[in-house]
């Protein structure tokens, strides 16, 4: 899709081929036969700009909710857009550091521009192209709110007019996604000094705790058990040096070094009535030990994100199962004991293991009736099976 064929689609005609798209499509016709009935009122280039608005509607339901059928997209625009949880709960706290004004340098679509701006924050935001400028301003156009919206280079915009500036670096090269922060558009040199003030900087939750430099909080988000992505807060948004945020159908739960005892005080311990898999966040935040002392336990291995415990706890901050007893680690014995225990459904977890899931289901083969959860880890040098049963 080009710049001209989305500007056509905002016009009358082209709001009356995307709404006729968009009913066709539902209908589930033939798309041979949808596409020859728009097109005997639409040139093709037309036609394809409203299916494809139709397509990537509904893909991004899945990240943005029923909203998403409002608002416009591009491919690329949809991939590197924030989930609306996450993006609302940064917002939030952008709101909650008392930020009246945002800049967003590189807003792409527009995604955390319309979470900002719902929270009443003062918007503007800039990118370097066009198509996607046009369809940040027709996204906040279609939600009534507020918001400027302009070509340009985030690198060279003077932004210290504004109480926060916010920035999402693009993690694509030529040669696709790319791990190199140096790769980043804008580059890892940009957001460090952009750092140096009040900044927010939405990153990939893979970053090294070593690249996050002093005085700014890392904090990563998971999002239904995904973890999603990392922020870096900086100036007087960083109250902590490592967070982790857990968003869930029930609420939001955070957990931040402040909470962690450390490692020492934690221990390692053998393997109690109850096993708790960290969630992603709390993983990549380096805050197991603050789960285990929430739990009132220890780690397995203190190379490994399991913790154990004698006690029950309900945490937002892990996955608790009860351990009802260790089954043989080597392969032809545990198929032995999962035959004399009728498992048939099986599912496999895995840690600290060099063990493809899948595979070693296929091995296995489960024919029983009953369904069971097995987790497969090391303690030291010695790989251990848990027969476990999730609550």
């Amino acid at each position: 899709m080009d710049l001209d064929s989305f500007r056509w689609l905002l016009t009358d005609d082209g709001q009356a081929l995307l709404a006729k798209a968009t009913a066709l499509v539902a209908e589930g016709g033939p798309e041979l036969h949808v596409q020859a009935e728009l097109r005997s009122t639409a040139a093709a280039e037309q036609v394809a700009a409203a299916l494809t608005q139709v397509e990537l509607r509904e893909h991004a339901v899945a990240k943005l909710g029923e909203g998403a059928h409002r608002l416009y997209f591009t491919r690329d625009g949809l991939e590197q857009c924030t989930r609306w949880p996450v993006a609302r709960h940064r917002a939030g706290r952008m709101k909650a550091y008392g930020a009246r004004t945002l800049i967003d340098l590189g807003c792409g679509i527009g995604g955390d521009l319309i979470a900002a701006a719902s929270e009443g924050i003062i918007c503007a935001g800039v990118d370097a192209d066009p198509l996607r400028v046009a369809v940040a301003e027709a996204n906040l156009a279609a939600l009534g709110l507020p918001g400027a919206v302009q070509v340009a280079d985030a690198t060279e915009v003077d932004h210290s007019g504004f109480d926060l500036a916010f920035a999402d670096p693009a993690r694509r090269s030529g040669a696709g996604r790319t791990f190199r922060a140096e790769d980043w558009t804008p580059p890892w040199s940009f957001v460090e000094a952009l750092l140096r003030r009040d900044a927010c900087v939405k990153v990939a939750p893979g970053i090294p705790h070593a690249l996050v430099p002093d005085g700014v909080e890392a904090e990563w988000v998971s999002d239904g058990g995904d973890v999603k992505e990392a922020a870096l807060w900086s100036g007087r948004t960083a109250t902590v040096a490592r967070r982790a945020t857990v968003i869930a159908a029930g609420g939001l739960a955070t957990l931040t070094d402040e909470d962690d005892p450390g490692p020492e005080a934690v221990g390692t311990r053998d393997v109690g009535t109850f096993l708790y898999e960290p969630d992603g966040a709390v993983i990549r935040a380096g805050l197991v030990t603050a789960v285990a002392a929430g739990v009132g336990g220890g780690l397995l291995d203190p190379h490994i994100a399991y913790v154990t415990a004698d006690g029950s706890f309900r945490t937002p901050f892990a996955r608790g199962y009860r351990v009802l007893e260790e089954l043989p680690y080597r392969e032809k014995q545990l198929k032995a004991a999962l035959r004399e225990r009728d498992i048939g459904i099986l599912t496999i977890k895995k840690r600290g293991v060099d063990v493809s899931p899948d595979q070693l289901r296929k091995r296995l083969a489960p024919t029983g009736d009953a369904e069971a959860t097995i987790v497969l880890t090391r303690v030291g040098d010695r790989g251990i099976c848990l027969l476990v049963q999730p609550f």
